[in-house]
């Protein structure tokens, strides 16, 4: 599935997109509010600036992924992949990140303490 394809289905309403490959996909800003991308791939996507706030990223491969000022609130995270992920200025008040797995790789904003967040160092 490519950027345009997974806009157009969600413009059409369609929000559940389970387990699907988004690896390496720009969808930067993208509106995607309300998602559902549970243990989906997005490998090395870039979601800079994107609107997810509560959408379901449980068990999704963020690794890699670019997620630079993108509004995760109140979005579910556990057991995501987020090594090597890119997470400086994104917004993650009230977001699930329970067994979400990180490591030195992985950039947060400053004084961001992953472990008071439940998250796992791997």
């Amino acid at each position: 599935m490519d950027a345009d394809e997974l806009k157009r289905l969600y413009n059409a309403g369609e929000r559940d997109f389970t387990g699907v490959n988004l690896s390496q996909l720009k969808l930067i800003g993208a509106n995607l509010v309300g998602i559902n991308l549970w243990g989906a791939d997005l490998t090395g996507a870039n979601l800079a600036k994107a609107k997810l706030w509560g959408s379901n990223l449980s068990g999704a491969n963020l690794a890699k992924a670019n997620l630079t000022r993108a509004n995760l609130t109140c979005a579910q995270l556990e057991r995501a992949n987020l090594r090597g992920a890119k997470l400086q200025y994104t917004k993650l008040y009230g977001a699930n990140l329970t067994g979400a797995l990180y490591d030195e790789t992985t950039k947060f904003t400053r004084d961001f303490d992953p472990s008071s967040r439940n998250m796992q160092k791997f």
